[in-house]
């Protein structure tokens, strides 16, 4: 896009009452992952080839892609003195902003971790059979971390820390090194965050080594952290042999707004979703179409003035809108349908309106809170269901590196009388094995 189409930008106008406008929003949210075939069968080729190989296959792969010569895989993994060294190289006010955001996630995490059920609990029944349910934290987690200059240090916080709450005991950071260029950012965020061991290694190798461990790298319970198409095909067809967190589509922001903010700060929220990626979304719902007006001339004004612009407009261009709705009752309807990764509600009375909500990664209330916020030091997670998945999934929390087991210990008496139950049923079911090993437990008179 030139300097002439963005002076000219397009963006997208509806209107709730108009014929046609929930086709034309379908228009809007439809996305469809591309499945290419060839990154699909490029990626399966990688993790066979890893997995038969081990460390002989992660280092050829590691030459090829990124240009990083090691003669073991034991060169390619770093010190915790190195990532002390990038911690302590830290200009101080860039190292006291990201302890500031680490101890605000850290500290959001363990109220997480008391508030969602993360502890074991047990009841007794009144013949003696004790029912419970175990929660115990997972052994070893891998973090990927995409590498190179626009490497997210943020993510490293928000994917790092919710594990060591939760109990971890092992986390294995991953992350590529291109030409041998290492974000040292990133690497003090890994020491903060408590990560324990690193790897300069990337792509669906990476993934690959996680999943199926090497001679030094040791195999996983579960992947988390975003990654390229080969990563995300990777992460996709190992899922089963390990956990993953989720499949990440662009970036989402959802702004409602009463008329009453700045529309240069909406403006600026709207840029800060689209500035990601050319399918990032960026929409605005408002009952004011004059509002809207403004803040459409904010973003004709503002664009000009961005290093990205050229990402923002074609983002805008592409898959972004202004819609005009007949009241803040319709907008947060149409909020719920499209279940936005991140959701502003800007307006006077934000929580009147967020307890209308059911469907949203992350609300964030009131004209002050920008999502930019969120994303490196409010506290709550920043990694985010998108693609409309808000209607089932959640935020990755504490939770999410935890696992939970049922506990059954069954009484003499208990025996008895779960016993008939079962055999019942079991026979009912043709299975007979099931229903005689609970007979066997009959008292005998």
């Amino acid at each position: 896009m030139n300097e002439t189409d963005m002076e000219n930008l397009s963006i997208r106008r509806l209107d709730s009452v108009e014929p046609g406008f929930a086709s034309a929003l379908r228009q809007v949210l439809a996305f469809e992952a591309s499945e290419d075939e060839a990154i699909d069968r490029a990626a399966a080729q990688i993790l066979a080839d890893v997995r038969a190989r081990g460390d002989d296959a992660v280092l050829e792969y590691t030459r090829r892609f990124d240009r990083v010569e090691a003669s073991s895989m034991g060169a390619l993994e770093l010190s915790q003195a190195q990532l002390e060294a990038a911690l302590e190289d830290l200009e101080p006010k860039r190292r006291a902003a990201l302890e500031a955001a680490a101890a605000r996630v850290r500290a959001y995490h363990e109220k997480q971790k008391i508030e969602c059920g993360s502890h074991s609990w047990e009841y007794t029944e009144s013949d003696g059979t004790m029912l419970g349910q175990k929660v115990t934290p997972l052994d070893r987690v891998g973090l990927y971390v995409p590498g190179g200059k626009a490497a997210y240090p943020s993510s490293v916080l928000m994917n790092a820390i919710p594990a060591r709450v939760a109990g971890v005991k092992e986390v294995i950071m991953v992350v590529p090194t291109p030409g041998g260029v290492r974000n040292e950012l990133v690497l003090a965020a890994a020491q903060i965050a408590g990560v324990d061991r690193v790897f300069t290694i990337g792509g669906a190798q990476a993934v690959g080594a996680l999943a199926y461990g090497t001679a030094t790298l040791p195999q996983v319970d579960k992947i988390v952290g975003p990654g390229n198409a080969y990563v995300a095909a990777a992460k996709r067809r190992v899922f089963g042999t390990v956990g993953i967190d989720m499949i990440a589509g662009p970036s989402e922001i959802l702004v409602i707004c009463d008329g009453t903010t700045d529309p240069d700060w909406v403006a600026m929220d709207l840029f800060s979703q689209a500035e990601h990626d050319e399918l990032a979304q960026s929409i605005l719902l408002c009952p004011d179409a004059e509002y809207l007006n403004r803040v459409e001339a904010s973003i004709q004004r503002q664009l000009p003035t961005m290093p990205r612009r050229e990402v923002i407009a074609a983002s805008l261009a592409g898959r972004g809108a202004l819609i005009k709705v007949r009241d803040m009752e319709e907008a947060c309807e149409i909020a719920n349908a499209i279940a936005p990764e991140h959701l502003e509600i800007s307006a006077e009375n934000p929580r009147q309106w967020s307890e209308k909500i059911r469907h949203a990664g992350a609300i964030f209330l009131g004209r002050y809170t920008s999502e930019s916020l969120g994303d490196y030091c409010a506290g709550p997670n920043h990694v985010l269901p998108t693609s409309r998945t808000a209607r089932f999934s959640s935020p990755l929390g504490v939770y999410d590196f935890q696992k939970r087991s049922s506990l059954i210990e069954v009484s003499e008496g208990g025996a008895q009388m779960l016993g008939q139950i079962a055999a019942e049923l079991a026979y009912g079911e043709g299975l007979q094995a099931h229903a005689r090993s609970a007979e066997y437990r009959f008292k005998r008179s």
